[in-house]
């Protein structure tokens, strides 16, 4: 692990308004949608064994995480009430995923509506 690396500091999982939010000692503070985590999952369900073997992640729109077990010091597993569970979240991605995340969300919904896919926007909805 780097010398440098990021910690968080405080987690806070708002299951209502289904969003983690996560403060890091760098002085950062970030809220994920569910949604957004779920889909940029780092598992090989999601983003496959290789460059250009991402699966493009459908109808997560309602996704909620249920649980948050930590990994060692450096990660946490979050459990998806879809079921999706396979994938570590060090916290180095965390912070690069709050870093980028309007970037990324742009990039995913662009990538939905290439592929023809609607995605039904919720309440609140947005990143």
């Amino acid at each position: 692990m780097r010398k440098n690396a990021v910690r968080p500091t405080d987690i806070k999982l708002h299951q209502k308004s289904r969003a983690l939010e996560i403060s890091f000692d760098d002085g950062s503070h970030f809220r994920y949608p569910c949604e957004y985590l779920r889909v940029y999952s780092p598992s090989a369900e999601v983003r496959g064994h290789g460059p250009g073997q991402e699966v493009l992640q459908l109808g997560k729109e309602n996704v909620n995480i249920t649980n948050i077990e930590p990994v060692g010091t450096y990660a946490v597993c979050l459990y998806f009430d879809d079921g999706h569970n396979t994938g570590i979240y060090s916290w180095d991605l965390l912070h690069s995923l709050g870093v980028n995340q309007q970037q990324l969300w742009d990039q995913y919904l662009e990538r939905l509506e290439k592929a023809g896919h609607k995605r039904k926007p919720q309440p609140a909805d947005g990143v």
